[in-house]
C-alpha cells in the first residue's frame, strides 16, 4: 500500500471572512470551548488570538517545506471560485497556483461548483487557463456532490477526483480515477463534535486503526487529508499529529506518491 497526501486550502487570511460570514467569530467561540474543556492550552489560545493580526491562515510554504524535507509529495487543491466559507480572491488564487507549481507540487481545484455540468465545466475552464496545465485533478469543498458530479466532472476534462471518503480502491468514470480517501484530519480531531474532541494520544490511536483497516481491504492508496491552515502552532494538535503521521508512513514503509503518479501506475500494463 502507498499513501496519498493531499492539502485542502481553504482560506488565506481571516480579513477575507470579515462582513461576509461568521467564520472568524465561530472560529474563537469555539477556541475558547477548547480551552475550557482543556483540549487546548493558554499558549495556543492566545497563539490563536495572536492570529487576527499576523492575519495569515494559510501555511503553505511551512507545509511544503516541511513535506519536502520528509520526502512527502505536496498535492494541493486551490479554488478559484467562492462559496462555503471559501472567500479568497482569485488574485490570491492565482498567485499560490503560480507559486506551488514553481515548487514543484501538484496542483488542483478545490471545487465550489457541483451541480451541473455547466458550472463545472466553467470552473474547469477558469482552473486550467489560470493554471496553465493540461492535466489536473479536483476534490470537492466541502465534499458536495449530486447523483451527476462525478459524471460531470470527468465529462469535464479532470483525470482524477478525491471527493469521496470510503475504503474502497481506486476506481475509474468514465476517463477519471476517483481516489476515495480515507483518513481527513478534522473527522480524526474533531468528530463527533465541531471543535476537538480528542488530545494528541487519541488521534493517534484511531489513525492507526484507519491505517489497519485500509491494510485488511487491501487498499493499494491510502488517502489523507490535511488541511495547510492546520500546520500551525495555532493548532498545536494538528500540526503535531501530521508530522506525526509522516514519521509513521515512512516506519512502515508505506512510499508517499501524488495523485498523477497513481494515475499512471494504475494505467500502466503490470497493473
Amino acid at each position: 500500500m502507498k499513501a496519498i497526501i493531499s492539502h485542502d486550502i481553504d482560506h488565506m487570511t481571516l480579513s477575507e471572512h470579515y462582513l461576509k460570514d461568521l467564520i472568524v467569530p465561530k472560529f474563537f467561540v469555539r477556541s475558547k470551548i477548547e480551552f475550557l474543556t482543556g483540549k487546548i492550552s493558554f499558549a495556543e489560545l492566545m497563539t490563536r488570538t495572536g492570529d487576527i493580526f499576523r492575519n495569515k491562515w494559510q501555511n503553505i510554504d511551512e507545509l511544503i517545506a516541511f513535506n519536502t524535507k520528509q520526502g512527502v509529495p505536496s498535492s494541493f487543491f486551490i479554488g478559484v471560485k467562492n462559496g462555503v466559507g471559501l472567500n479568497y480572491p482569485v488574485s490570491a488564487a492565482a498567485f499560490w497556483i503560480k507559486r506551488m507549481l514553481e515548487k514543484n507540487c501538484e496542483v488542483s481545484i478545490h471545487g465550489i461548483e457541483f451541480e451541473t455540468y455547466e458550472k463545472i465545466k466553467s470552473e474547469y475552464d477558469i482552473f486550467r487557463n489560470m493554471s496553465a496545465q493540461a492535466a489536473f485533478g479536483i476534490r470537492m469543498h466541502y465534499v458536495r456532490t449530486n447523483e451527476e458530479t462525478y459524471t460531470n466532472m470527468a465529462k469535464a476534462g479532470y483525470i482524477y477526483d478525491s471527493t469521496e471518503m470510503g475504503f474502497r480502491a481506486p476506481y475509474k468514470i468514465g476517463n477519471m480515477w476517483e481516489f476515495p480517501f480515507q483518513i481527513m484530519d478534522s473527522y480524526i480531531i474533531e468528530k463527533p463534535r465541531q471543535w476537538q474532541s480528542k488530545n494528541l494520544q487519541q488521534a493517534k490511536d484511531e489513525t492507526r486503526l484507519l491505517i489497519d483497516k485500509a491494510f485488511e481491504c487491501k487498499l493499494p492508496y491510502l488517502g489523507i487529508d490535511f488541511h495547510d491552515r492546520y500546520f500551525s502552532p495555532s493548532f498545536k494538535t494538528w500540526m503535531e499529529w501530521y508530522m506525526w503521521l509522516t514519521t509513521y508512513l515512512k516506519e512502515n514503509q508505506i512510499e508517499c506518491v501524488n495523485f498523477k503518479t497513481a494515475v499512471k501506475e494504475l494505467e500502466s500494463p503490470q497493473a
